[in-house]
């Protein structure tokens, strides 16, 4: 199957929004910007960089912009789909009656291929290292096998562990988890473990 094929595909398959994602889709297909199919929707590309796609939901279907963050949004169209977590990406959403307005998605659509072209981008940010309390640090010097499988585990388990002990206010208590979480570490085990598998 091509892409074509596969982006019509998509299109059926979403009974409910059909005509309009197909709508949605000529307007796209007056651009400049190359249909691919990414994460199993159809996406629009520009010299290989993701500008938009879109996708059809149980009660809506939307247009996506990648880097929708730098979009100028006036007509306030734009939302971000996870607030707090989606960084980059906005979403245009429309829901059973709504109008589809080919002058202004098409609007939309080239202030973001030139921003593509501009090169504005926002990055994920890569997880901070992580930062070993002195009482671990001391613990590691002590105990070569504690040290060795530490560094074996992932970053994200590191952290869980580092911050464990940080996270105590007394001295005690966080000679008191140092010993809890020994034997732990040393069998390769996260502390949030136990909990993950219920």
């Amino acid at each position: 199957m091509d892409t074509s094929e596969k982006v019509t595909a998509y299109i059926k398959k979403h009974e409910k929004w059909s005509k309009e994602l197909s709508k949605l889709r000529s307007i796209f297909q007056k651009t400049e910007l190359t249909e691919e199919v990414k994460w199993g929707a159809p996406a629009y590309t520009l010299n290989g960089k993701i500008v938009a796609g879109l996708a059809g939901f149980k009660n809506h279907y939307a247009i996506w912009f990648h880097q929708g963050v730098f979009l100028k949004n006036k007509e306030n169209k734009l939302v971000n789909a996870q607030e707090g977590v989606t960084k980059a990406l906005r979403q245009w959403r429309f829901e059973e009656g709504d109008p589809i307005e080919t002058d202004l998605i098409l609007k939309y659509i080239q202030e973001a291929i030139e921003n593509c072209i501009a090169g504005k981008e926002l990055k994920p940010k890569r997880k901070k290292e992580v930062s070993i309390p002195p009482l671990l640090e001391k613990a590691f010097k002590e105990n070569k096998t504690l040290a060795s499988a530490f560094k074996k585990l992932t970053p994200g388990k590191q952290r869980e562990y580092a911050n464990h002990i940080s996270e105590a206010k007394r001295d005690a208590t966080k000679e008191s988890r140092l010993q809890k979480i020994t034997p732990m570490i040393i069998e390769g085990k996260g502390l949030h473990d136990k909990y993950k598998n219920c």
